[in-house]
């Protein structure tokens, strides 16, 4: 004889409602590259850091008036009252640092040194990243056409390369820089001083990222895209600009974000040596040349700038090393 099933409560995986429990199937997401690498970059604290702080940094550069109005004294303002007349050097100890003068007073003057900071950030910061798009912009071009065209192209680009890379850019620059009239088209000696140290420093530095962007061309220049491309008829402008170098995005981003503390350095070593703004417009490299004679007896107002230059440089290295691995296809 059959036993009759038991059947006792309701079916399994329905509701006493008679509907169902099975939920439906999550739908897979799809995510751009972009995302991907933004979701890298977030769990790269690090890199998040010295982001932050490059953001700080540029805007304590472009609110140095209000940041001076609020903290400071007026830049070129001099306090000979803050000045022992008998040593020369701030009163106080660690450079005359106070509540009214939070990075102390210059030995010379008396000028404050947190607004000559601020006001010395706009004009590195202003040649680093004039200098960047300078490079960035000739390197891209150029390198982008030695590696698709090859031949005697890639061939004269090469050799031009080769030869800025061996070229001394320090002695260039300070020689050029020096023969410069005080004012040209109507502008003045700092402005014209900015846009020479821009171009010098762009200019020797665009051999870098020509290699780099001539070496990703090469390897991108037989990808089936490219052939797609030329089958449809696109002519070698579409090639260059409309297929290749989408392309190429995340490494001129990359070089930019590691080539900038790069133009500072060279910004600051040859304001060091003269070379770069003149007194009174305030520089980093500047200040640090001035402190080279009193280093001993006031340590602070070398210390100061060295800071500012060593956390800048720091900070955007370390953003870029994050930006190239969240950037990375190979990743994880």
């Amino acid at each position: 004889m059959t036993t009759p099933t038991e059947t006792s409560g309701p079916a399994a995986g329905a509701q006493p409602d008679g509907s169902s429990t099975t939920e439906p199937p999550k739908k897979i997401e799809g995510r751009s590259p972009g995302r991907i690498a933004w979701e890298r970059l977030k769990r790269d604290r690090v890199a998040l850091a010295g982001g932050a702080v490059v953001i700080l940094l540029i805007l304590a550069a472009v609110l140095a008036p209000v940041l001076t109005a609020l903290f400071g004294h007026p830049v070129d303002e001099p306090h000979p009252d803050q000045i022992n007349p008998d040593l020369g050097l701030p009163k106080g100890s660690f450079g005359g640092i106070s509540g009214d003068y939070l990075l102390g007073v210059d030995p010379t003057f008396g000028r404050d040194v947190f607004s000559r900071i601020l006001y010395g950030a706009r004009i590195s910061l202003l040649v680093a990243l004039g200098a960047a798009v300078v490079a960035i912009t000739i390197g891209v071009v150029l390198g982008i056409m030695a590696g698709y065209f090859g031949g005697w192209v890639d061939s004269v680009i090469s050799r031009v390369m080769d030869v800025l890379l061996a070229f001394p850019q320090l002695l260039f620059s300070i020689a050029l820089v020096s023969v410069i009239p005080n004012s040209v088209l109507g502008l003045g000696d700092t402005t014209v001083r900015v846009m020479v140290l821009m171009t010098v420093i762009g200019f020797f530095g665009w051999p870098y990222i020509g290699r780099i962007v001539r070496g990703q061309a090469m390897s991108l220049r037989e990808r089936e895209f490219v052939d797609a491309a030329r089958s449809l008829g696109a002519g070698r402008a579409h090639i260059l600009f409309r297929e290749l170098l989408p392309n190429l995005v995340a490494p001129i981003l990359v070089y930019t974000t590691l080539i900038i503390p790069t133009n500072i350095l060279n910004e600051a070593a040859l304001s060091f040596l003269g070379a770069g703004v003149r007194p009174p417009t305030p520089s980093w490299g500047q200040m640090l040349s001035d402190a080279v004679g009193i280093y001993q007896a006031d340590p602070t107002y070398m210390v100061i700038p060295g800071l500012a230059i060593f956390i800048t440089v720091l900070a955007f290295n370390l953003f870029g090393d994050g930006l190239r691995d969240a950037l990375d296809p190979k990743g994880n």
